[in-house]
């Protein structure tokens, strides 16, 4: 623990961080307005998208609203965000409806009872990696992976949604087969549908762009409703709700036998790792203005039990929601009072309101997720990507192809591979380079072609610019050894500048030792400075490499090594060119 950064430390000491409730620590009465606005509008918000929500994952809307209360409530008891919230969402519904759909037919009871299961999963996996501060989880996927995930996850909801949309009779399957039997069924749309679900889709749409606090998605199926009413829509083809069932669910375990919740284990990984992955990204993004700072490990601990007491009432696995915790934080919410006011306003429609919700067309919350699925787009990282790294545009195509064309928990799994893959091959490209002194200094830094670094005669400052691992030892051996043996008849002393070296394994350890003897068998002194990692200095003294070297050979600068090690400056250096 005495190792540990000062911060992180008082952090792991200070259980009192751990109390239920952290998210509504220092309420005060002052605080009640700004949490009732917030909350009335989150609730304006979410009632439509969590319903549409449920709709697109194969369960009844009303299930919906026990998947955002559940989320709500677990997650001001347990989390630490004041502004977060946490329901039913669409990046991870139709992974887990696509892997369910396997298993079992949509909306079956056994298709419930398996969804049940895996939000059980999935939030014993977030809520542990949070109690074990496995927060680094979370930077499994990089950017442009993350954004190719968000636009195949897009193609699947339009793609599920224009049946819906157009009135045509729903499609299952691959999504290209799907593709082209939408296209095929085209001229059998009915207009009524398509016309209130694109007036719903363009009314949030442009609404958006005016304030994100205009609870354009309830507008909207407000106007679709009355619509139904007013024209007789229908006796016209189009599809409604219908009455749902009135009432609160009852706690239980799932009934699910362990060759099906076995099933489960892959899927229930991935979606965790997105899980994970949202919900960090979201509790950095919207910070208290006192500048407390995110807790992310105990933000996944209150998504994880929301997924949990979700399960328990016979829900799915929630997420938090990056566009509903903007609202909370937009419309002057101070607590997770806002949630809970919110989620007060759900359950009560939940529990009394199905029969207002019987002529709610499906096209309408049709319409609320075409906007979603064009609003995870992320186009402007896009056109920046593309613009700035083309290698890695190339992942975000390969991600997205890969979840539209193949089994979308299948595509996840080769995006997560990619990213981590890309990641890899970075440290793999590293090489060891030779460093000159900037004149008139004691700092060492890479030539850059300008003529002006310095060279001592008969020392060679070498620098690796990586952690040493298994993935680059190979390749720091060889360029460490070039790079005496192109100067082996005037080297008499090579440091290794070890300031970026922040990590050494096993294998990285040996070939460590092997360029050190190649050093000594070329004539010259091998030193260390900059070795300023405690965990590589540590490998250091675990691999035996500190009794190599010799701790008289280990420095702080590259100076004092020089000065201690080097042989008899001329007065005049020569210049590197």
């Amino acid at each position: 623990m005495d190792q540990l950064p000062r911060a992180e430390a008082a952090s792991a000491m200070n259980w009192t961080s751990w109390l239920p409730l952290r998210a509504l620590s220092g309420w005060t009465a002052k605080d009640f307005n700004g949490d009732l606005a917030a909350g009335i509008t989150l609730a304006a918000i979410a009632i439509p998208e969590q319903m549409a929500t449920a709709r697109l994952g194969g369960f009844g809307p009303e299930i919906g609203f026990f998947a955002f209360a559940a989320g709500s409530l677990a997650f001001a008891l347990f989390g630490a965000n004041r502004h977060l919230s946490v329901g039913a969402d669409s990046t991870i519904t139709p992974l887990f409806a696509g892997g369910l759909a396997l298993i079992a037919a949509s909306g079956s009871q056994h298709y419930l009872a398996l969804a049940a299961m895996l939000a059980l999963m999935v939030g014993l996996l977030v809520a542990l990696s949070g109690i074990f501060r496995l927060g680094w989880i979370a930077d499994l996927l990089s950017v442009p992976v993350t954004t190719g995930f968000l636009a195949g996850i897009s193609v699947h909801i339009v793609v599920s949604q224009l049946p819906g949309l157009l009135g045509l009779p729903p499609e299952s399957g691959e999504t290209v087969r799907r593709i082209g039997e939408i296209v095929a069924s085209l001229h059998l749309a009915n207009p009524w549908s398509a016309t209130l679900g694109l007036g719903v889709f363009a009314l949030v749409f442009i609404a958006e762009r005016i304030s994100a606090r205009i609870p354009a998605a309830l507008i909207g199926m407000v106007l679709a409703t009355l619509a139904v009413i007013v024209f007789d829509l229908k006796n016209r083809g189009v599809e409604l709700l219908g009455i749902l069932p009135n009432g609160l669910p009852t706690p239980g375990m799932p009934t699910v036998d362990f060759q099906d919740a076995q099933a489960l284990v892959p899927l229930a990984l991935l979606i965790a790792i997105v899980v994970m992955v949202q919900t960090a990204a979201t509790s950095r993004s919207f910070v208290p203005q006192d500048g407390e700072v995110p807790d992310v490990n105990r933000d996944f601990v209150g998504v994880g039990a929301g997924s949990i007491v979700a399960g328990l009432f016979g829900a799915f696995a929630v997420n938090s929601s990056p566009p509903r915790t903007a609202i909370v934080a937009q419309t002057g919410g101070h607590s997770q009072l806002s949630g809970l006011i919110a989620t007060a306003i759900v359950l009560a429609l939940g529990a009394f309101g199905g029969g207002l919700l019987a002529n709610v067309p499906q096209a309408a919350l049709a319409g609320v997720l075409m906007f979603v699925a064009q609003h995870i787009l992320r186009w402007q990282v896009f056109a920046n990507v593309y613009r700035q790294a083309p290698v890695e545009f190339a992942l975000i195509l390969i991600t997205m192809v890969a979840i539209v064309v193949l089994p979308i928990e299948t595509g996840v799994a080769i995006g997560i591979g990619l990213s981590l893959l890309h990641g890899i091959w970075g440290s793999t490209r590293t090489e060891p380079i030779e460093l000159a002194q900037v004149p008139g200094t004691s700092v060492w830094w890479p030539p850059n072609g300008s003529g002006t670094g310095e060279q001592h005669p008969g020392v060679l400052v070498a620098a690796f610019q990586a952690p040493l691992s298994f993935v680059n030892a190979d390749r720091f051996k060889r360029g460490l050894r070039g790079l005496i043996d192109a100067r082996s008849e005037d080297v008499k002393l090579v440091v290794l500048e070890a300031s970026n070296i922040v990590e050494i394994d096993y294998t990285a350890a040996q070939t460590l030792i092997d360029a050190i003897h190649h050093c000594r068998d070329k004539g010259a002194v091998f030193a260390i400075a900059r070795m300023e990692s405690l965990r590589a200095q540590a490998a250091l003294k675990r691999f035996g490499i500190a009794d190599l070297v010799g701790p008289q050979r280990i420095f702080h600068s590259v100076d004092a090594a020089i000065r201690a090690l080097g042989p008899e400056q001329p007065q005049q250096q020569d210049k590197v060119q």
